[in-house]
């Protein structure tokens, strides 16, 4: 894997760090879904154990009653790789969810963490 950094142009400044995002739609009922979660999610934890996973999530549109898709940002090399990636994912393997993937170039942002040792707890800010 390469180190997902995209060679930049000079002084245009920014991160330049590649990754790619899977939206994944539910085109199935909720309850079809609701059965497969427990492996979409043991799927998850595997690409995140392996370093490809690098963010995930479910999204929520004002007004909706619940998640209307899923936002899995993941590291891969190339769309086929980021593709192969995402057809594996038990959802998108029994047809309950469609997905696109895009290509994302991280620019500028920050984030913090906050680890305390004496209750192993952290928090990301």
């Amino acid at each position: 894997m390469s180190n997902g950094l995209v060679e930049k142009t000079p002084g245009s400044g920014g991160l330049h760090k590649e990754l790619f995002v899977i939206f994944t739609t539910p085109i199935a009922p909720r309850e079809e879904i609701l059965k497969m979660l427990p492996k979409h999610l043991d799927r998850q934890v595997e690409l995140e154990r392996k370093g490809i996973l690098f963010a995930a999530g479910p999204m929520f549109e004002e007004g909706a009653k619940g998640a209307v898709r899923g936002m899995i940002v993941i590291r891969a090399n190339s769309f086929e790789e980021a593709r192969k990636i995402a057809d594996g994912d038990p959802l998108h393997e029994a047809g309950l969810r469609t997905y696109t993937v895009d290509r994302w170039i991280i620019n500028e942002g920050s984030y913090t963490v906050n680890i305390k040792y004496s209750d192993q707890t952290m928090q990301i800010k």
